[in-house]
């Protein structure tokens, strides 16, 4: 049976990897895509795949649209369709995979209607786990990861019981700079924090994982899909800079169910999109097993302050409440200000922890609360 889907983000690198997948497989009808602000690419998407609705959620940006439009095919314009479109009674399937807080509330929108929600965008659990999940028991929603890590932990899980799990280990590959000298990072460039080794990202989530602030948001995403007690630490985190094992989970009798493949982020969003079915065709890479091959795990050294955002990712897990939305709010506005050349890049670590650290928390709040105290972190930075 056909599932219809709607992405969001589809001009971003999540976005045109799903697009990959339903150009590949069978099953699938793309119903919304959604663009920022890269006009001709979300062009010849629609002309491609022929939606419903097309989204262009940069209201200025709309301004200068002048392609025609596929017979059948209905512009809408701002955020608030996303909201709007997410809840459609015809789509099935959505795909939360822009970028920042911008995607949350889409994503709620899409867990209130009750839908599966291929997620991407790990910041709507980081700054509203609580809510979000909240939302998803009550309507029966699926949130099925997308992201490597969270989407390896998810298959590797169904070896066993969640209440036969001990802990859930979360890899890294370490970022561009994991074996440069600590002395040498206050010199990073823009362009070298660009370049990661391993994954073809956006400029957002490759800075994120130079500093590795993008490990701290998947700590506090995964505490939220599955459930850790990040008191009783059933998360840990291991470098692993050939990102050939995703992650990996440990039962408590001792074995460790771990997800391999090649880097290759269309196979965990096929994953996200056929679950629980494993279908043959699709445009994924496959391993070599043929050559050598050399796989290496290093335990981060929490003392170092290199490996401070994974600190500061375990400590705001553990805390919730507010803690993650100003860490998301925080970061993004350090990364824009590090791009711009108004901060070094191993300052980035230590403003976010600042305001983490001294925002005025709040244990228990709503999800107006949260939008309220993103807005106030962006509008005082720094």
């Amino acid at each position: 049976m056909t599932k219809n889907i709607a992405i969001f983000g589809a001009t971003g690198s999540i976005g045109r990897s799903t697009l990959d997948v339903v150009g590949t497989i069978d099953g699938f009808r793309v119903l919304a895509l959604s663009g920022h602000r890269n006009l001709k690419l979300l062009h010849e998407q629609v002309e491609q795949f022929r939606p419903r609705w097309v989204i262009l959620t940069d209201e200025e940006t709309a301004r200068e649209w002048n392609y025609p439009l596929p017979h059948g095919t209905e512009l809408c314009v701002g955020m608030k369709s996303l909201v709007e479109i997410a809840a459609e009674a015809e789509i099935d399937i959505v795909v939360s995979a822009i970028v920042g807080r911008a995607g949350l509330e889409s994503t709620v929108a899409a867990a209130r209607a009750g839908k599966r929600i291929a997620l991407a965008n790990k910041e709507s659990l980081v700054v509203g786990g609580a809510v979000v999940t909240q939302i998803a028991q009550e309507t029966g929603a699926e949130i099925v990861p997308v992201d490597s890590e969270h989407s390896a932990i998810f298959q590797s899980l169904q070896a066993g019981r969640r209440a036969e799990l001990e802990r859930v280990i979360l890899t890294a590959s370490g970022g561009p700079f994991f074996r440069l000298p600590d002395d040498e990072l206050q010199n990073v460039t823009v362009a070298q924090a660009l370049k990661h080794p391993t994954w073809n990202m956006g400029a957002k989530v490759t800075l994120d994982s130079a500093t590795l602030m993008n490990k701290s948001l998947e700590i506090i995403e995964a505490k939220w899909l599955f459930d850790l007690d990040m008191s009783r630490n059933e998360l840990e985190v291991m470098i692993h800079p050939q990102s050939v094992v995703h992650s990996m989970v440990e039962f408590r009798d001792g074995a460790v169910i771990a997800q391999l493949s090649p880097p290759d982020m269309r196979l965990p969003i096929q994953n996200a999109l056929t679950y629980p079915d494993r279908v043959g065709g699709g445009p994924t890479r496959r391993t070599n097993w043929k050559v050598d091959q050399k796989l290496e795990f290093f335990a981060p050294d929490y003392e170092n302050p290199r490996f401070d955002a994974l600190r500061l990712g375990m400590e705001t897990a553990l805390r919730g409440g507010t803690a993650g939305v100003v860490l998301n709010a925080a970061n993004e506005m350090a990364v824009e200000a590090f791009i711009r050349g108004e901060i070094r890049f191993d300052e980035i670590v230590p403003t976010v922890r600042k305001w983490v650290d001294t925002h005025d928390f709040c244990p228990n709040p709503t999800l107006e609360e949260l939008i309220t105290l993103d807005e106030t972190v962006r509008r005082e930075f720094p």
